[in-house]
């Protein structure tokens, strides 16, 4: 095995270690305010209705080119990659007019 190798599989690692602490360390430090947890849920579940919303009006088209070799592409798959896009750029505008208002908002204050 060459030095390279062993780097990649330790980053794999340290990447897997880092998003399990990523998910349960929130969690544990949430045990002591269990109406923080509530709250989190309902974002969850905000995301998944915005998420289902995108994959509802996507559409499931795939280019014979996409279809073959490589890609395989199915059209569920296709359908769940453009609800995906479709969730992202809904969320990065609403951030965007998020950021511009509270600047209009401080800047009137």
């Amino acid at each position: 095995m060459d030095s390279i190798d062993i780097f990649i599989y330790v980053a794999e690692i340290l990447i897997i270690v880092g998003a399990i602490a990523a998910i349960l360390m929130p969690l544990v430090k949430s045990l002591d305010n269990p109406g923080s947890l509530l709250k989190t849920g309902v974002g969850v579940a905000i995301l998944a209705v915005v998420f289902f919303i995108a994959y509802s009006i996507s559409d499931g088209d795939v280019l014979p080119k996409f279809a073959a070799e490589p890609f395989n592409l199915t059209p569920g798959m296709s359908k769940f990659v453009g609800g995906s896009l479709i969730t992202v750029y809904g969320l990065f505008i609403v951030a965007v007019v998020g950021i511009v208002l509270t600047e209009i908002n401080k800047a009137i204050k």
